[in-house]
């Protein structure tokens, strides 16, 4: 979806700087990924998924690793849809 946004040049080049992306495009979808992300997992703690507190603390795997997660994510593909001849 095309559409016009007025966001923070310095910021937009800090999340680019820090993200590693190549585009504007490509920052803020991964930032709204990020923000999504992090509101589904305040929700999921928040209900505490029923569990005691020693069994979630339990349940984070030590090797987890939200760059390589994210490097795994199937990206957005962005641009004009080809038309058909007729």
């Amino acid at each position: 979806m095309k559409m016009t946004l007025h966001i923070d040049d310095a910021l937009l080049a800090r999340v680019m700087k820090a993200t590693g992306t190549s585009s504007k495009t490509q920052a803020v979808d991964l930032a709204l990924r990020e923000m999504d992300r992090r509101a589904k997992l305040v929700s999921l703690c928040s209900s505490g998924l029923g569990l005691p507190p020693d069994a979630l603390k339990d349940a984070i795997d030590p090797a987890y690793n939200l760059k390589v997660m994210r490097q795994l994510e199937i990206p957005a593909h962005y641009g004009r849809k080809t038309r058909s001849r007729r």
